[in-house]
């Protein structure tokens, strides 16, 4: 196993690392609901993997729609932002592969993209929040029953 850098901690390249794998996991999410945008959603249901998580299974077709829509006329520029995404984590890569390792590069990068894809939580979790507020109280119950059973099915209870 290789050493940590000299002058760097064992638990300051854990955090690195769980820092780096949040990263990943939140551009996962967000190429997942950038497809989801330009193509829409599958016929009878939504990738489990997409940045709403367990919401997308729980919504119905008329919901996702509506969503999808509401995402379009917010973020109408989602394409672009893909982009600057995806320049950002190639200044990632290059802090990642530059000799001598700069960690204050791979610190702005990271935070670089923390910043754009809490943007994009913050934008699903309102757009979700005013679906949810648009329901009336049955379709409000019925969302919870399928967010119910759809979470039980992840914890495999």
């Amino acid at each position: 196993m290789a050493k940590p850098a000299e002058g760097i901690g064992a638990s300051r390249w854990i955090k690195i690392a769980l820092a780096i794998s949040v990263a990943l996991n939140l551009t996962v999410a967000g190429l997942a609901l950038g497809a989801w945008v330009r193509e829409g959603p599958p016929r009878d249901r939504m990738p489990r993997d997409l940045s709403f998580g367990p919401f997308s299974e729980a919504l119905d077709a008329q919901d996702r729609r509506a969503l999808r829509k509401a995402l379009q006329d917010r973020a109408p520029g989602f394409r672009e932002a893909r982009a600057a995404t995806q320049e950002e984590f190639a200044t990632l890569l290059v802090a990642l592969r530059t000799s001598p390792f700069d960690a204050d590069a791979m610190q702005a990068a990271l935070a670089a993209i923390e910043v754009r894809m809490a943007d994009r939580l913050a934008l699903g979790r309102e757009l979700i929040a005013r679906r949810l507020l648009e329901m009336s109280d049955a379709q409000r119950r019925a969302f919870a029953d399928r967010l119910e059973k759809g979470l039980r099915r992840r914890s495999g209870n």
